[in-house]
């Protein structure tokens, strides 16, 4: 009952802690714990696991490939909001519009590729990485009924040069009424960096502390070099 996200999940789990590398097709042609076992028992090749590094620091670093597949695919004509991923919450009760803004700067601060632009060098895709982005939540009043069209308008192309590719609208449909329009850019970020930033936003607004990240995505392409 998964999907490829979770199957590749549990690949990086079992090859964590069993030292063995299956192939994410493994995961769907076996998919009781038992088969798996016997693939594995029958192949005994073991590659141990090994922690991505974090890379030094430099005034840009390499893309991964996924994320130069996207630049690319961006830049063509009928590309522009393709890969954008918006969502929205609706929020009932009192909200501080004041900690709502600052849930998402922390948030910004927190996550390097949420201050991450991208450009061309020498004819490769790069990523820059801002100490700081400019940031604010829209914020507008309308009805239930108008809030749809709100919605569609909301989603519209990023600049890919220009920090944060994150974008978000509050609309206020009345007292103790609220739908949160967010929108982030696919090349940096993905269904589970979806449910982080929700997760996350949720615990900021809260108050609470987050543990600090040991890597960022800019160590992942680096080490995929």
């Amino acid at each position: 009952g998964g999907h490829s996200l979770r199957a590749t999940t549990l690949m990086a789990k079992i090859h964590q802690e069993l030292n063995h590398k299956l192939a994410l097709r493994d995961i769907f042609q076996y998919p009781t714990i038992e088969q798996l076992v016997q693939v594995m028992g029958e192949d005994q090749t073991q590659q141990t696991y090994v922690s991505i590094p974090v890379a030094e620091e430099r005034e840009y670093y390499p893309v991964s490939s996924a994320q130069k597949r996207m630049y690319v695919l961006s830049h063509l004509e009928g590309g522009e909001v393709s890969y954008n991923m918006p969502g929205a919450l609706i929020i009932e009760g009192s909200l501080d519009k004041k900690r709502l803004e600052q849930a998402f700067r922390q948030l910004i601060a927190r996550h390097e590729a949420l201050r991450t632009r991208f450009e061309m060098m020498d004819g490769e895709v790069i990523q820059r990485i801002e100490s700081s982005a400019p940031f604010s939540v829209e914020y507008v009043q309308a009805s239930e009924e108008e809030t749809p069209q709100y919605a569609q308008d909301f989603v519209r192309a990023f600049d890919l040069a220009q920090a944060p590719l994150l974008r978000v609208q509050l609309i206020e449909n009345g007292p103790g009424r609220h739908v949160m329009l967010y929108d982030m850019h696919h090349i940096i970020s993905d269904g589970v960096t979806e449910g982080i930033i929700v997760q996350e936003f949720s615990q900021l607004y809260e108050g609470q502390e987050l543990p600090p990240l040991r890597i960022q995505y800019k160590d992942y392409a680096v080490w995929q070099h």
